[in-house]
């Protein structure tokens, strides 16, 4: 099945859910919405996987597409370091990191970029014969 939108793809499905999450999350806790700079930090860091997803789908060529992949597979990893300052704050709860891991949003992310990275890769470089 061929990818016609960036809507289609599931990392950037995933982030979109994960994003909703986190932004629920800040707007229900006075704390954290009151931390005026983290709470920019994560949630531009979320918006950033969804963003760097579509507009890598956007531009068409593989060198840019890689690049915003590594992009993207960077902020996923910001938001889930970031996750554990909010958990250490207690911004948020045990529960809702037991969500985000259970529900693999992270983990899934990761393993999509990097699938699709590498084989984006591939066609550019491909192996010698």
């Amino acid at each position: 099945m061929k990818i016609k939108r960036f809507e289609e793809i599931k990392a950037w499905q995933e982030a979109r859910v994960l994003t909703k999450a986190l932004y629920q999350t800040v707007n229900n806790n006075k704390t954290f919405w009151n931390d005026y700079k983290f709470r920019e930090q994560i949630t531009n860091a979320s918006v950033s996987i969804m963003s760097n997803i579509a507009e890598d789908f956007s531009r068409r060529t593989k060198k840019e597409f890689v690049q915003f992949l590594f992009i993207a597979k960077g902020s996923c990893a910001e938001v889930q370091s970031q996750l554990y300052v909010a958990l250490d704050l207690a911004y948020i709860s045990d529960i809702f990191i037991s969500y985000i891991i259970s529900y693999n949003f992270l983990t899934r992310m990761f393993n999509f970029l990097s699938f699709y990275r590498a084989l984006v890769l591939w066609l550019v470089f491909p192996p010698l014969p």
